[in-house]
């Protein structure tokens, strides 16, 4: 929001999404006029977060963090993974419009993880999965090697997945380094429980 992105610092920012979860567990979200904030929002926009998680319809991170229209940026991609697209669109975030928090926004049982474990070859999903493929070497190292049965390995690999990305963003990026060097962004990373609602967050 405009009135909000200035006067918060990242901390202070990443303590909203702990807190709009909080919400959003409770079952007590904040009332929100929708076609209002559509209205206020139509000529500009400063979000104060951009928010990288997967494709899958079960997570709306709007939704999960009790955010509206104007609040967050909302990248999405399966397997919630960066490239030169979507780290594109971070700088666009932070360096032009001034969000203040980048949160990388993993999950349960994500599709895209077991079909990287299991080392699938579809058509373009081939592809996609090589940008995996890293969180999955990691946790193989360390554990051995699995197929998408192994519901603890599975797991493993997602949250690996959140946190070699988190660090992927500041190796490829000199302008987000520089901005987290300075204090202006944090970059954050959160596994999002499917069943529970629960969003555990590695800061």
């Amino acid at each position: 929001m405009r009135e909000l992105q200035p006067q918060m610092g990242p901390d202070e920012i990443l303590e909203k999404f702990k807190l709009g979860n909080k919400r959003f567990l409770d079952g007590k979200p904040q009332y929100r006029d929708h076609l209002v904030d559509a209205s206020r929002t139509a000529l500009g926009q400063t979000p104060y977060a951009i928010v990288l998680g997967c494709i899958d319809s079960r997570k709306p991170a709007e939704i999960i963090f009790d955010k509206g229209i104007g609040d967050i940026f909302n990248a999405r991609v399966a397997g919630n993974f960066v490239n030169t697209d979507i780290l594109g669109s971070i700088e666009f975030a932070c360096k032009v419009s001034g969000s203040k928090l980048i949160l990388i926004m993993g999950h349960s049982d994500c599709g895209a993880v077991k079909a990287a474990v299991d080392d699938v070859e579809l058509g373009n999903i081939t592809a996609m999965l090589a940008n995996m493929k890293p969180a999955v070497a990691s946790v193989t190292q360390s554990r051995g090697t699995a197929t998408s049965e192994d519901t603890s390995f599975v797991a493993h690999v997602a949250k690996q997945n959140v946190l070699l990305n988190m660090e992927k963003i500041v190796h490829d990026s000199p302008i987000i380094a520089e901005m987290v060097a300075n204090g202006e962004v944090k970059i954050a990373g959160c596994m999002y429980d499917l069943e529970s609602g629960v969003v555990d967050f590695y800061d």
